[in-house]
């Protein structure tokens, strides 16, 4: 029987510390458990696909997890190290019963943990919690499997190169960030045309250069150095497991998330009119008004990359996106987050505009927002924080809505509180027609986080 840290089982992953809640015993009794989840496989021997990201700790982890799984008779599909995408790439074009990657994503180097796919589809919430259930009690499957080895860089690339449609050549800047995209990135510049600039390609663990989370301006200050000196169209940048894209335009300023998918909506609406797009919560307003707009469905959801994609299969979503950088093409694709197909999909629409970036971006709707405000909370105060809030905001008569924390919305605008999923911090967002407004919105915020003696400035 095996029991896990309490904080590592999230909503839509598994991920701790290295050493202090994540073991290599946790990787094992995470093999031995999704390896044992029957009926589910249709097979006595599922094939199951496993990959690493660049992480020191992925090996022994890996190796652990690997052991777990052939213990209940699963024939494993080794990759090696590769970005996340690529894993799910893998299940999809080899048509596996599933897949489980090892990788921190975009959180620090000493963090590790799993993401998994169970057959094509999202492995998340119930499931995460059956499988630490399994695990307890010990209901494992006995066998005796495999493992090969499968190199499947060349296929992935090969896609990915083929949903180029460009026409003008660019010059474009590539930041890996250190992280597993690194080598997908080398090989896929050299099959794509235009003129090309890559940063930090070296798959290291220790992330020597700058943290790699693209959601942060602070981590994309290279890209933007490099985009200035050499007169590039674009910079792209990729998190630790490369299914999330951060851009920049030819001016070195950033677009977020929202606005990337607003151009990624305008693009598919153009044939497929009436098409559902999918946002998260934290996504500006302007972007649900631009896609209606367009003649688009717009929906809000959940923030977490298997819940969006859950949302995505139920409404049959050509596209979908979060502000956090994960890019989700159901359009000519197969309908999972990745970075890389978001960046070839995105040359393709630039390459095919007569406009600048900045131009493209300037001509979306304007609004006064803040970025993603992240405030330290203790992972097992911050969802009691959310449930008070809420019950404070009915007894007030707020009008807002908690498909994923709070969205309030008043005659300023909007401001958002959640809990995340994946870091012991609170997330929080503001939105306003105006800056006077934009800072009534954040002082009525911070009343708010006062009220549960929450310090924002820490």
């Amino acid at each position: 029987m095996h029991s896990f840290h309490f904080s590592i089982l999230r909503e839509y992953d598994i991920r701790g510390i290295v050493g202090e809640t994540l073991f290599a015993a946790d990787a094992y009794a995470i093999g031995r458990a999704f390896g044992s989840f029957k009926p589910e496989w249709k097979t006595k021997h599922p094939r199951i696909a496993i990959a690493r990201d660049g992480r020191l700790s992925s090996p022994e982890l890996e190796a652990s997890l690997i052991k777990g799984l052939t213990d209940c008779g699963v024939e494993v599909v080794q990759l090696g190290i590769g970005p996340t995408p690529m894993l799910y790439f893998a299940v999809c074009a080899l048509e596996l019963d599933g897949g489980i990657m090892v990788t921190g994503s975009h959180n620090p180097p000493a963090h590790n943990g799993f993401k998994f796919m169970l057959g094509r589809k999202a492995f998340y919430g119930a499931d995460i919690k059956r499988l630490g259930d399994a695990a307890k009690n010990a209901e494992y499957h006995e066998g005796k499997g495999s493992i090969t080895q499968k190199n499947i860089e060349r296929e992935y690339v090969t896609i990915l190169q083929k949903a180029y449609k460009g026409k003008r050549p660019l010059k474009i800047a590539w930041d890996a960030g250190n992280g597993a995209a690194g080598r997908i990135v080398e090989i896929l510049t050299q099959g794509l045309p235009g003129t090309h600039s890559t940063l930090f390609c070296e798959i290291d663990g220790t992330f020597p250069n700058h943290h790699p989370d693209p959601s942060e301006a602070k981590n994309l200050q290279d890209l933007i150095r490099i985009v200035h000196e050499e007169g590039c169209d674009v910079g792209l940048a990729f998190d630790g497991d490369g299914d999330r894209i951060g851009v920049v335009d030819e001016t070195g300023e950033i677009l977020w998330g929202d606005q990337l998918l607003a151009l990624f909506a305008a693009d598919i609406l153009k044939e497929h009119k009436g098409a559902t797009i999918i946002a998260d919560v934290k996504a500006s307003k302007s972007l649900f008004d631009e896609i209606a707009r367009l003649g688009g469905t717009p929906l809000m959801w959940k923030t977490g990359h298997s819940l969006i994609k859950t949302k995505m299969a139920e409404t049959g979503a050509l596209l979908a996106g979060e502000m956090s950088g994960h890019m989700f093409f159901a359009d000519a694709y197969y309908g999972y987050d990745d970075g890389l197909y978001a960046a070839v999909r995105l040359l393709s629409l630039l390459s095919n505009s007569q406009e600048k970036l900045s131009v493209l971006r300037k001509c979306l709707p304007q609004t006064y927002s803040t970025p993603e405000i992240r405030i330290n909370c203790e992972e097992s105060r911050k969802f009691v924080v959310i449930e008070e809030l809420t019950k404070r905001l009915r007894q007030s008569g707020a009008v807002f809505s908690d498909i994923d924390g709070v969205r309030v919305t008043t005659k300023e605008g909007w401001w958002l509180l959640r809990a995340s999923n994946t870091q012991a911090v609170l997330v929080a967002r503001c939105e306003s027609i105006s800056p006077e407004g934009l800072d009534r919105l954040k002082a009525e915020l911070y009343a708010e986080l006062a009220a549960n003696n929450i310090n924002v400035a820490a």
